[in-house]
């Protein structure tokens, strides 16, 4: 049975959560799920943006035949090629053969990557470049190309007629929808830190292309925003837009101090225990502590994205780095983060220098800092150490304000 519900009096969204994914992209939990958002256009002519993840076929077809009521589908509108979005898509043109596929030049020489087609497509395509305009009746479609958002064939559509934007996987969430597909349907700000895990892991690396897309929208009266994952924005155009801002310049939403530490036997868990019990005593509040072996790196990425100092403590492990400490520092490189100020506290029951492997893995990033005065222990922290921590908390605290 369908499962359908219209935006506006032609605009029908037609998405499909998955609530049995455990891991998006093999990689990121999932507790709550994920929508594919779909959605179709009824005016003079119909058009398709974008399709769902192959294992929701049955439920996408259902749902496409219940919003045409027998009418042909004329336009497939491929934003976004990654195959959450476009699993679908060939079962579409063979099913309506004379569709006309709206999309990139990037867009058309990758479909060719992911799919084979039982006759010649070349006369299907409507292969549209920055600015150019497709008119479907009463609506008005405008196409601004998006690429690196986050891969390269992205591109968003702009509804001029009732000032909507399909933004692809920009805006978007983790998160099945629950009924409520709209932002002024739910507490919005308890999503915030879904929008956020999403936005660092999947588009972190790339905020001088999210700056790009972001400047391109600036000027357009924006009624609604219509993403692949996640709620339909309305009300909250303004607040997504700012934190998308922020996260696109790397910069910190909060001034505070978050600790994520390593350790095997409990001396550097400790360590970082009695740091942030001196922090908070110094006024510091929000404090944010994370076990690395326990919480998945996205979780503390996503938070990583939010805080302005980071406080990385770890024992040495095989005279490197410890295992899973390595593994956060490789997404932190890895999705680009920067205007950081780290902290170090090390451990090594022999040969200690994680300090220096971590500053040498930190080194390429830009704009980064050092809270001066390293804590070194060796195994357990002792008692006589304990000014050198008190004096790591002060130069913590004296830089936060």
């Amino acid at each position: 049975m369908e499962n359908i519900r219209n935006i506006t009096s032609d605009l029908i969204y037609m998405g499909v959560s998955d609530r049995k994914l455990s891991l998006f992209e093999a990689v990121y939990p999932v507790i709550d799920g994920v929508s594919y958002n779909s959605y179709l256009l009824k005016d003079e002519k119909t058009v398709l943006f974008d399709t769902v993840d192959k294992h929701c076929f049955e439920q996408f077809f259902e749902n496409l035949e219940a919003c045409l009521c027998g009418r042909n589908l004329d336009y497939i509108v491929i934003n976004h090629l990654e195959p959450d979005h476009s699993a679908l898509i060939k079962e579409v043109i063979e099913k309506y053969k004379n569709i006309k596929i709206v999309c990139s030049q990037k867009a058309k020489q990758m479909l060719f990557q992911f799919f084979d087609f039982d006759f010649d497509i070349e006369q299907n395509f409507h292969v549209v470049k920055e600015g150019d305009v497709l008119s479907t009746g009463k609506h008005e479609l405008t196409f601004m190309m998006a690429p690196m958002v986050h891969w390269p064939e992205v591109m968003t559509t702009y509804d001029k007629t009732d000032k909507i934007i399909f933004s692809a996987d920009a805006f978007g969430s983790f998160g099945a929808l629950n009924g409520n597909i709209f932002d002024d349907e739910v507490e919005f700000s308890s999503k915030l830190d879904e929008y956020r895990r999403y936005y660092s892991n999947i588009v972190g690396k790339y905020g001088a292309q999210v700056n790009m897309l972001l400047n391109k929208a600036k000027n357009l009266e924006i009624k609604a925003i219509c993403p692949l994952h996640g709620l339909i924005i309305k009300e909250n155009i303004s607040k997504i837009v700012e934190l998308y801002s922020k996260w696109a310049n790397y910069e910190p939403e909060l001034k505070s101090v978050l600790i994520a530490y390593a350790s095997v036997y409990g001396g550097t868990q400790n360590s970082a225990e009695i740091l942030a019990n001196k922090l908070a005593q110094k006024g510091i509040k929000n404090i944010k502590m994370y076990d690395v072996s326990m919480v998945h790196h996205s979780f503390i990425l996503s938070d990583i994205f939010k805080y302005s100092h980071i406080v990385l403590a770890s024992p040495t492990y095989n005279n490197c780095i410890f295992v899973k400490m390595d593994q956060l520092l490789s997404d932190i490189i890895s999705h680009n983060v920067q205007n950081r100020t780290f902290a170090i506290i090390e451990n090594g029951s022999w040969a200690c220098n994680c300090a220096d492997n971590i500053k040498k893995a930190l080194d390429g990033l830009k704009n980064i800092k050092y809270i001066e005065d390293k804590l070194t222990i060796k195994s357990t922290l002792k008692k006589n150490q304990m000014l050198e921590l008190e004096k790591l908390a002060l130069n913590i605290t004296d830089d936060l304000k």
